[in-house]
């Protein structure tokens, strides 16, 4: 049933077809631009869940499957994404090695990388932020150097990513905002670090783990509105004025008092 969703939504994408969903946009985003990059049309209807691809014409089952392998190619970062996180925790190659094979052998995880649902995009940037995160924490020594800011960026950049898939990213959010917290507590009780270190600390947290993400997210929505400007089954969920800026529908250019 997810796939025939999602997939949809997808399609909606690549014929700027407006839509409106519970989900922030992001996986639905690059669901749409896997299929648009393989060749999709957007065509197929995904009416209900057990239609066949093959009943549609080639060029689209084969962006069908090219969804897939975007999915599955997600899901299957979260194996190397395991072994580095808890092989920087634990500093243990045997504990690293059987998280890994965990995961390879795990049949959910198998299942849910191989269809087109937004639960091996959403995985993919929970696990990246948390390595992120672990990453960071290791440059703790060498504060505001290239690779340190590197970690921090994209810490960040991973939250955007997990909160513009789901909003159960807020759980990875909660994560790295109460890492960020011990760590400036622990540096603001450091009588070695000034109260100008520790500023410039707090500061490149805002900047990187507030601030960017923020920024990110409300670009995806940009995106999203800017790419879905035809009529389609979302329009009832917004204002006329908001109805009369898409083409097809009955309101479009109409001039729509305040």
């Amino acid at each position: 049933w997810d796939e025939t969703h999602f997939g949809k939504m997808g399609s909606y994408y690549i014929n700027r077809t407006f839509f409106f969903d519970v989900h922030p946009p992001l996986g639905k985003m690059l669901i749409g631009l896997a299929g648009y990059l393989s060749g999709y049309d957007g065509t197929f209807p995904f009416q209900k869940p057990g239609d066949r691809y093959e009943q549609h014409n080639y060029v689209g089952m084969r962006g069908v499957r090219r969804y897939r392998l975007f999915c599955a190619f997600l899901g299957s970062c979260l194996v190397p994404f395991a072994y580095l996180t808890v092989l920087e925790l634990s500093k243990s190659l045997p504990a690293a090695l059987l998280t890994a094979f965990i995961l390879i052998f795990d049949t959910g995880c198998i299942t849910l990388s191989q269809y087109i649902l937004l639960d091996p995009i959403l995985m993919f940037f929970l696990m990246g932020a948390v390595l992120s995160m672990v990453k960071c924490n290791s440059c703790a020594d060498r504060p505001f150097s290239a690779l340190w800011w590197f970690w921090l960026s994209l810490t960040g950049v991973n939250l955007a990513g997990a909160m513009g898939v789901k909003f159960v990213g807020l759980f990875v959010v909660l994560l790295v905002g109460l890492n960020t917290i011990y760590d400036l507590w622990d540096l603001l009780g450091d009588l070695s670090v000034s109260l100008v270190m520790f500023g410039r600390h707090l500061l490149a947290r805002v900047l990187c783990l507030i601030l960017l993400p923020l920024a990110l997210y409300m670009a995806m929505f940009a995106v999203h509105f800017t790419v879905l400007n035809k009529s389609g089954p979302g329009d009832g969920f917004f204002s006329s004025a908001f109805q009369s800026q898409l083409i097809g529908n009955n309101l479009h250019n109409v001039s729509i008092p305040e």
